[in-house]
């Protein structure tokens, strides 16, 4: 059985023709991908319609520590920085892949 790298997608969900769009590139190219679980701010704004604040919290929290996870199965990361854009959440799991000694890699050069 051949080694498959294995690449982590980060980035705002605002994204998601750009995440879909990766996604298949890095899977064809003989990658496994792993991305995000929900669009929460592009197309499943029903997983937060009916939260009151402190569950909103409680799911984002939970949310980011499972992006956490999946950061420590992959070999490297892949951000979606469409137009430079680094979000609040994004920015800790760039600095958390870095400090596991991750390769980061982006959509967009970021010079």
């Amino acid at each position: 059985m051949k080694k498959y790298k294995v690449i982590t997608l980060c980035g705002s969900t605002r994204f998601k023709d750009e995440f879909m769009k990766v996604q298949k590139e890095l899977t064809l190219k003989g990658n496994i991908v792993i991305s995000v679980g929900l669009f929460g701010h592009s197309g499943d704004s029903e997983v937060w319609e009916n939260m009151d604040e402190g569950t909103l919290t409680k799911t984002k929290e939970m949310l980011d520590d499972m992006h956490k996870r999946k950061i420590d199965m992959a070999d490297e990361i892949y951000v979606i920085n469409v137009n430079g854009y680094i979000g609040d959440s994004t920015k800790p799991e760039i600095e958390y892949a870095l400090e596991h000694g991750k390769k980061v890699n982006y959509l967009e050069n970021t010079n």
